[in-house]
């Protein structure tokens, strides 16, 4: 059966929900709305951690998709199944040289963050709130492994601009959701070891998936 249109869509959607969350779970990221959610009303927190996430998925799409418009079709898939093959190994290696309170170190450093910004200056109203969430979570994002899983996403050339979109901006609003509505009671509960051990897997599979493609 020859692949839709429709079915591009979904996969694309179903695969960058499931990898966005993953990735942004107890990330930094996440942390920082949580944190800034414990000190400010949670709504101005969520609209300023979410505008920020979605500036950098339009970023990151635009980048995998420029990758897209640049290269043949063939050379994608293999670009494709280099990329997810290799991230996936190196967050499995991540996974096993990390140590049990990897998940407090993340939380630590979100908060050393959030700490340093607040004390140049106070933050009350609301559109103070939002400036400062967009701009911590914005700056906490560039380079962060939820940037590259969605550029490594766009690059996969089966899926599609609107499904990757659609996907991954519902991962991180649900997970912005989650953080400033029950981030504390959450956090004390992730194991980022695991969380990594499965975005890792999840990658293989994208790349074994990629490489059947590549082999036709």
């Amino acid at each position: 059966m020859i692949p839709t249109p429709a079915d591009g869509a979904l996969a694309a959607f179903g695969s960058s929900l499931t990898a966005i969350t993953l990735a942004e779970l107890g990330d930094k990221t996440f942390f920082m709305a949580l944190i800034l959610a414990a000190r400010h009303r949670p709504r101005w927190v969520f609209i300023g951690s979410f505008a920020a996430l979605a500036a950098v998925t339009l970023i990151s799409l635009g980048l995998g998709y420029g990758l897209r418009e640049l290269l043949p079709t063939a050379v994608m898939l293999w670009l494709a199944t280099v990329l997810f093959l290799g991230f996936g190994l190196r967050l499995l290696l991540t996974a096993q040289r990390m140590s049990t309170d990897s998940t407090t170190e993340e939380a630590a450093e979100a908060e050393e963050t959030v700490n340093l910004a607040e004390s140049r200056a106070p933050v009350r109203t609301p559109e103070q709130v939002i400036r400062e969430a967009f701009a911590l979570v914005f700056l906490a994002e560039l380079g962060d492994r939820t940037q590259f899983t969605t550029i490594f996403l766009a690059t996969a050339p089966a899926f599609t601009f609107a499904g990757l979109l659609a996907g991954t901006l519902l991962g991180h609003a649900l997970v912005t959701w989650l953080a400033v509505g029950a981030g504390r009671w959450i956090g004390g509960r992730l194991n980022e070891r695991l969380l990594y051990r499965l975005s890792g897997g999840l990658f293989l599979v994208f790349g074994l998936f990629s490489l059947r493609q590549a082999l036709g």
